[in-house]
Order: structure tokens, then C-alpha cells, then sequence
């Protein structure tokens, strides 16, 4: 099957990298420094398993996704409806295309701008690119798709691929969960530049996350949203199976670029105003966040 992915980052090159290795051809878009060391030496794919060189396609082209049966959509929130824009003339109708994006929404903004099937997808892996042409698998790996016309389809062959994929009838609570632990850590992985193991020892971090999740769940209830699991006991799991971790906010605050806080605790905190639930500790961390990404864009 031709696969596309859409915005070739840590997620999207470890996601690409797994399909490409179990035989697929596979099409990473991303930026020029990238792309060209996929094309002059492979995907360095460093996983907890395997250290391997993967061949498959890099484009900086949109133009590259044409004929592509399934996308893998993992550009930042931000850009989710000029990305689409510029993939919809490329695409089959019967494409379909996952959002392995931060943040809830993203699904349902690129299908007003898409007529092929969207269907929001929850990741749950600690990937970062060790440099171009090089990403590296820090724990985990799993995906959750909503239900489509072909997400069973695509569910079996990622699965055969060796990424372990559900389709749930509650991907909205599933999103929501998947934000909490966003909210929950990235904010404060990206203002202290730690990584999760580290942060979670840190004085008063464990209450300023309690904080921040009792602050998520009432947003969700007031939403209508049945967010499942023990939320609090996910959040520390994610400490335990991903200590090395620096957060998606992090690494681009590392970098000088742009982060996705207004799509995370921004998000909450665009909501409870809505909905007239209090969101103090998502205040200050968005706050801090922005606080940082302007101090970085004046510099």
C-alpha cells in the first residue's frame, strides 16, 4: 500500500518508519535537511528493539501524497487547515487520513476542509529526532482510531506492521485522556527543559498536576465527555514508561519554534471559559509557556 505522512516529525517518521519496514511503500514530507538524508542514507529508525537504516520516499512537496490509500497527518495543530488545503488536490477519494496530532479538535478542523474520510487518532509514543534523517523511540507505540469506512482495515495493517492499534467508538474520551497527560506534563517539561522521570520527583509537582487534571476532568464533564480510565493513575504511568522523555513543548522550545500550548492547556483554558469551569493552574502554565515563546521571538 502507498502511505503518505504528512508532516514527517518524531511521530510521523516513527509511525512511517514502522510501515516502511514491514514493506510498504512509504512517503515522509517534511523539511529540506530531512528529506535529504532520508534520500541520500535512509531512515535511521533507533527503537528499544533495533537500530536500522529504513529505505523509503522523503519529499518537501505536498504534491509527493498523490495516490496515497492512507496519511499519516502529523503536522503541528496549528497547521492543520493550511496543510490540508494543500494535500486535497493530491489525494484519492477513498484515502483515508489519521490525525496524529496534540490536542482534541484537529479531526474535525481538517475534515471541513477535506472530502476524504478523517479519522482522529490517539498516540501514545515518546519519539524525538535525534537529528536529520534520525528519529529515536524513547517507549511505547500504540494508536487508537475512531471509526471510519477503513479503520479496521488500517488498524490490521498497522498492527501487522508491529504498532499496536485499536478502533474505539470513545476516541472524543480517549483524546481527552490523551490531552490531560499533555496538560499534565508538557508544559512543565518545557519551562524546566526536564524530562518526565526527573520532573515528576520535583518539589510540589505532583500537587500542581493533580491541579491541572482535576481542572481537565471538570472541563470534560461540563463538555459532555466521558474520559475513561483512572486518569491520575495514567498520568503517573507516563513518568514511569517514558523517564527519559523531554515533552513535544519542550523540544520546541528547545529549538526557538513555535509550540502547541494554545491546542493543550490553552485549549482547556478556551473551554472552561465557555463552559464556566475555573482553570487557574491551566492559566499560569499557558501563561509561563507564551511567556517564553515571546521572550525567544524577540531575542
Amino acid at each position: 500500500m502507498k502511505i503518505a505522512v504528512m508532516g514527517a516529525g518524531a511521530v510521523g517518521c516513527y509511525y512511517g518508519g514502522m510501515l516502511a519496514r514491514a514493506g510498504h511503500a512509504v512517503v515522509l514530507v517534511g523539511r529540506p535537511a530531512h528529506v535529504a538524508a532520508v534520500r541520500r542514507d535512509g531512515l535511521r529508525l533507533e527503537t528499544l528493539h533495533f537500530d536500522e537504516h529504513v529505505r523509503l520516499e522523503a519529499s518537501t512537496e505536498t504534491a509527493a501524497v498523490e495516490g496515497a490509500e492512507l496519511v499519516l497527518f502529523c503536522v503541528k495543530s496549528t497547521d492543520t487547515e493550511s496543510a490540508g488545503e494543500t494535500m486535497r488536490p493530491h489525494l484519492p477519494a477513498g484515502a483515508l487520513v489519521l490525525t496524529l496530532q496534540n490536542g482534541v479538535d484537529n479531526a474535525t478542523r481538517l475534515q471541513a476542509v477535506l472530502p476524504q474520510e478523517v479519522a482522529a487518532t490517539v498516540v501514545y509514543v515518546a519519539t524525538e529526532m535525534a537529528g536529520p534523517g534520525h528519529v529515536k523511540h524513547h517507549g511505547r507505540g500504540e494508536l487508537v482510531i475512531a471509526p471510519s469506512s477503513r479503520s479496521e482495515e488500517m488498524a490490521a495493517l498497522l498492527a501487522a506492521a508491529g504498532v499496536p492499534t485499536q478502533v474505539s467508538d470513545n476516541v472524543v474520551g480517549a483524546l481527552w485522556a490523551k490531552l490531560i497527560l499533555n496538560c499534565a506534563y508538557n508544559a512543565l517539561s518545557a519551562i524546566t527543559q526536564l524530562p518526565y522521570g526527573r520532573l515528576s520527583q520535583g518539589e510540589g509537582v505532583q500537587a500542581t498536576m493533580r491541579d491541572v487534571v482535576h481542572e481537565c476532568l471538570a472541563v470534560a464533564a461540563a463538555a459532555g465527555v466521558t474520559v475513561p480510565g483512572d486518569t491520575w493513575q495514567a498520568v503517573q504511568r507516563i513518568a514511569e514508561t517514558m523517564p527519559t522523555q523531554y515533552s513535544s513543548t519542550a523540544q520546541d522550545l528547545a529549538r526557538g519554534k513555535r509550540s502547541e500550548i494554545d491546542h493543550l492547556n490553552g485549549y482547556v483554558l478556551r473551554q472552561g471559559a465557555a463552559l464556566g469551569v475555573a482553570t487557574p493552574a491551566n492559566r499560569v502554565l499557558h501563561t509561563l509557556v507564551k511567556l517564553l515563546e515571546g521572550k525567544q521571538a524577540a531575542a
